[in-house]
């Protein structure tokens, strides 16, 4: 195959690809950010404490972070089936990339929110200030290059998550390496296929790591 041959398919998969991690990103930031503000909040000495309540939540992201996800994406087929109308397609893989997502980024948002400071927030709490106003401008504020951080192993995640997408018919890169560069054993295609792959994560993973340090240095 020519690279002429090879060129428009790559495009139309890396349209694909970015569609695919776009969406989840934007659900898992969604789901996931305010599941992981409970789960420090609904800790002892949180904002809001329930020892119960902080269990099942981490009880139900630890479930969900120990799946993985060739096994989730079949799994969820049903609800899949459920929210989009069919099972197939971009937007379908969108709803097993959030699921097994959010849970991870939760994690990854506790971490980030156990690492600002207690003094800060005991400050404002003596200027009286209310628990969602604490959450929205001093915890999500002085965890922000976390955060960022946080978003862009997520990131990155989501993209090695939506090649296996290509499995069950996402679309995208993963997509086009089975059908050509597996099933019709088109190896040139299936190492273009992993640079792109490549490329993209590490223009990722730059791009947050800059976000990140210029936050930090704030």
């Amino acid at each position: 195959m020519t690279w002429s041959d090879m060129s428009p398919l790559l495009w139309e998969a890396t349209g694909k690809t970015a569609q695919m991690v776009a969406w989840s990103t934007l659900f898992t930031i969604l789901f996931g950010l305010p599941l992981g503000v409970a789960l420090v909040g609904t800790d002892r000495g949180g904002l809001f404490p329930a020892p119960v309540a902080n269990r099942i939540l981490g009880a139900v992201v630890n479930v969900g972070r120990s799946l993985p996800f060739i096994v989730l994406m079949i799994a969820v087929i049903p609800v899949t089936r459920l929210i989009i109308g069919t099972a197939i397609g971009t937007g379908a893989a969108a709803v097993p990339l959030t699921i097994g997502a959010a849970p991870f980024f939760a994690r990854l948002v506790e971490t980030a929110l156990r690492g600002v400071g207690r003094d800060v927030v005991q400050a404002a709490q003596a200027m009286g200030a209310s628990r969602g106003t604490i959450v929205a401008k001093v915890l999500l504020p002085e965890a922000l290059p976390g955060l960022v951080a946080a978003l862009t192993v997520t990131i990155v995640t989501l993209i090695s998550y939506s090649a296996m997408a290509g499995v069950i018919g996402g679309g995208g890169l993963g997509d086009l390496a089975i059908r050509y560069g597996y099933q019709r054993f088109e190896t040139g295609l299936m190492i273009v296929t992993v640079v792109v792959l490549v490329v993209i994560v590490q223009a990722v993973q730059s791009l947050g790591d800059a976000v990140s340090r210029r936050l930090t240095r704030r």
